[in-house]
C-alpha cells in the first residue's frame, strides 16, 4: 500500500518541490495550501497525476484526513510576506502546528517540522550549532516568524514528551532555486530579477554581512533523508549549506552569470537582520549520511535559466 504523506504549504518554493520529489518516490501526496503566498503554477503540472491531491486549506483551522506522514511547511518564508500580516504568520506557525501535530497524535503520523535558521535571531556564536538558543528580539518586526517558529519547536517537543508523538525538526537556512516567488524579497530572487531586467542590484549595509546558500534540490533531499531516518532521529539539525558568501560576492556572481549591466546601490539594513549566518552540518553528516552537492555556481546558473524563462511570460 502506497504511503500517504501530508504536505502543507504544498504549492509554495520549498513544498512543491517536496511533493515532486514524494511523489517521484512513489508515495500519495496529499498538498494542502490556502495559497497565502504559493502558487497554482508550481504545482499545474502535478494535478493530473494520479496520485496527487490538492486541498484548498488554511491551517490556522482543523484538518481532518487520513495520512502516515506530515511535513508541516506552512507559513510565509520572506520578510516582505511575513510582515505582512504578522499575527496572522504567528497564528499559522503556532496554531498550525498545534493543529497538525493534533492530526499527527490521532493519525499515528511521523510529523517534520520545517524550522529555520532565524530561531538563532543575529547569531553571537558562528557558525550555528543546534545546541546555541540564539539571540533573538522577541519584539522586533521579524519576531512573528522567528519566535512562531521557536513556538512550534516547543510544541514539537512537548507533544513527543507528553502524547509521545514521532517527530522530526529541521532549520533550514537559504536556500534558493526553481519556483521561488519573484517578488519575494529574499537576496537571490531580488539580485536575479534585478540583473535580468539590468535594473539597479540593492544591497542593504555595505554588502559584509554574510549567508549560506543550499539549492533546493540538496534540501528536498535532506528533508527526506531526515523523515526517513531508520534511528527515529527528532532533531533539531540543520540544514544548510556550509559554504558562506558576503552579499556583495553573490552580486558580482549573478551580474557575472546574468552578463547583466546592472550598478550596484547601497540602502540601509533592516532592523535585525543577521551579520551572518552559516550552519553548522555536523549532525546532518553524520546522522543522516547527507551534505549538499550543488555549489553556487551550478545552483544560481539553473536558478537563472527559471527567472529568465518566467520573466518572458506574457
Amino acid at each position: 500500500m502506497r504511503k500517504r504523506i501530508l504536505v502543507t504549504g504544498g504549492s509554495g518554493f520549498l513544498g512543491s518541490h517536496l511533493c515532486e520529489k514524494l511523489l517521484h518516490k512513489g508515495y500519495d501526496v496529499l498538498c494542502v495550501d490556502n495559497f497565502f503566498t504559493g502558487s497554482k503554477q508550481n504545482i499545474a503540472h502535478l494535478l493530473s497525476h494520479p496520485y496527487f491531491e490538492l486541498l484548498r486549506h488554511d491551517v490556522t483551522f482543523p484538518l481532518y484526513v487520513e495520512v502516515d506522514e506530515i511535513y508541516n511547511l506552512a507559513c510565509p518564508a520572506s520578510p516582505i510576506h511575513y510582515q505582512f500580516d504578522p499575527v496572522q504568520t504567528t497564528k499559522t506557525s503556532v496554531v498550525g502546528a498545534i493543529n497538525m501535530l493534533g492530526l499527527a497524535k490521532r493519525t499515528k503520523a511521523k510529523i517534520l517540522q520545517a524550522s529555520t535558521s532565524e530561531v538563532y535571531g543575529d547569531p553571537e556564536v558562528h557558525p550555528q550549532v543546534e545546541e546555541y538558543r540564539g539571540a533573538v528580539n522577541p519584539i522586533g518586526p521579524r519576531a512573528c516568524y522567528d519566535e512562531g517558529k521557536r513556538c512550534a519547536e516547543t510544541l514539537f517537543f512537548d507533544y513527543q514528551r507528553q502524547h509521545n508523538v514521532d517527530i522530526r525538526v529541521v532549520r533550514i537556512f537559504n536556500t534558493y532555486g526553481p519556483k521561488m516567488h519573484p517578488n519575494d524579497g529574499r537576496v537571490v530572487s531580488n539580485f536575479i530579477v534585478q540583473a535580468l531586467q539590468n535594473k539597479p542590484i540593492t544591497i542593504y549595509g555595505d554588502g559584509s554581512q554574510t549567508r549560506s546558500f543550499c539549492y533546493v534540490d540538496d534540501l528536498i533531499e535532506g528533508m527526506i533523508a531526515m523523515m526517513e531516518n531508520p534511528q527515529g532521529l527528532c532533531g533539531p539539525i540543520n540544514l544548510g549549506n556550509p559554504s558562506e558568501f558576503t552579499i556583495l560576492e553573490l552580486a558580482q556572481k549573478v551580474l557575472q552569470y546574468t552578463h547583466s549591466n546592472s550598478e550596484l546601490i547601497y540602502k540601509p539594513l533592516p532592523q535585525d537582520d543577521p551579520m551572518q549566518r552559516k550552519p553548522d552540518i555536523t549532525k546532518a553528516k553524520r546522522d543522516l549520511l547527507w551534505e549538499p552537492s550543488i555549489g553556487l555556481e551550478e545552483g544560481l546558473k539553473h536558478t537563472i535559466d527559471y527567472f529568465r524563462t518566467l520573466l518572458q511570460e506574457p
